[in-house]
């Protein structure tokens, strides 16, 4: 780990330290978008009678990618949630994209802010934010980018630990992809698990509403989730869902949410008993070993393409040779499928094999 970040993960506060709770998952759960006073308070109180619930969360200005669509209540929100502060003791959040936004949630005592995925992908708008936030004690929540890529998830946290943000958390809610597949954002898991990896101390949220894009897929992805260690989820809850004006497909009823999070079930045990201990041990040591030929094959393939390359480079031959690859990648993912292995997974394999094969030979 870069001693920048070692830094930054040891002075990490504790989410003990700003937030409790007494199970898991820990829940933040509310509508996507503010949308009148009525709506807000009864999806609250609703919310209050979950012990899992710990954070109330509601949209007052929303991003849009087209004009003329609904686009948030504004700061008359922050009236509404105060109440919901007072009547249910639930924490409140909501997301912020300006230095404007922050000073209305400064002045309204709104507990946590969020930052969300389309102002996480600008730099530009991370330091405005972190600007506006210096000398001020709150827990930030940093949505991961549009874009998968972990650069600018890890340096939106950066910029906020350089303004002196101390309680600090990551909401992974997937990445935008032009590919139809059954998820609205499809979740690259392995993102967040190297985000961790390199900040072991950062509390990783899991925002299954946006991976899913769909209310029947919540609970899958929740528990996928609670299985990779994630211990709390942001979940959009609305007390109409089918009459909400944004995002009505990927919202819950209170009702519902208590009802999936009554079925959810987190892997808490600790790894003890001795004879399963040395049986996971061998397990290990077998995965190693594979690994370590995998290792060598690939060395093997390199020295091969390197000797094609020569032989490129003698006749004047053109390095890429697209029939050629789209035949061999056709074939191991049919063979791959034909012992059981994800037919994707094979894809994004020897697409990155591929990639460094043709460097090899330029």
């Amino acid at each position: 780990m870069p001693e920048k970040l070692k830094e930054l993960n040891k002075n990490l506060l504790d989410i003990s330290t700003w937030l409790r709770f007494d199970r898991i998952p820990w829940v933040i759960a509310g509508p996507c978008s503010a949308e009148s006073e009525q709506q807000v308070i009864s999806t609250a109180r609703e919310l209050a009678k979950s012990a899992n619930v710990k954070v109330f969360r509601a949209g007052l200005w929303k991003p849009r990618t087209r004009p003329d669509t609904f686009e948030g209540v504004g700061k008359i929100g922050l009236a509404w949630l105060k109440t919901v502060k007072a009547e249910t003791s639930l924490l409140i959040t909501t997301e912020v994209a300006n230095a404007k936004h922050i000073e209305l949630c400064l002045e309204n005592n709104v507990d946590i802010l969020w930052i969300g995925a389309r102002t996480t992908v600008n730099p530009f708008m991370v330091q405005e934010i972190a600007d506006a936030l210096k000398g001020v004690d709150i827990p930030v929540l940093v949505k991961n980018p549009i874009s998968a890529e972990l650069g600018l998830w890890l340096g939106a946290i950066e910029r906020l630990y350089h303004a002196g943000i101390r309680k600090l958390a990551a909401i992974h809610r997937g990445f935008s992809t032009y590919i139809e597949m059954e998820y609205r954002n499809r979740p690259y898991w392995e993102i967040p698990i190297e985000l961790k990896r390199l900040l072991p101390n950062l509390p990783l949220i899991c925002d299954p509403s946006h991976i899913a894009g769909h209310r029947d897929l919540i609970e899958p992805i929740s528990q996928m989730a609670l299985d990779f260690g994630i211990k709390g989820l942001m979940i959009e809850t609305h007390i109409n869902p089918d009459q909400a004006l944004s995002d009505s497909k990927q919202q819950i009823t209170p009702q519902v949410l208590v009802e999936l999070l009554d079925r959810l079930r987190a892997r808490e045990a600790a790894l003890t008993d001795k004879q399963l201990k040395t049986r996971i041990a061998h397990l290990r040591a077998a995965i190693t070993q594979v690994d370590s030929r995998i290792l060598q094959d690939l060395a093997e393939r390199m020295k091969w393409v390197e000797e094609i390359g020569s032989l490129k480079q003698q006749h004047h031959i053109p390095v890429l040779q697209i029939n050629r690859w789209e035949a061999l990648l056709e074939d191991h993912i049919a063979k791959a499928q034909q012992i059981g292995l994800d037919g994707e997974f094979i894809k994004a394999v020897f697409e990155l094999i591929h990639a460094q094969a043709v460097k090899k030979q330029l």
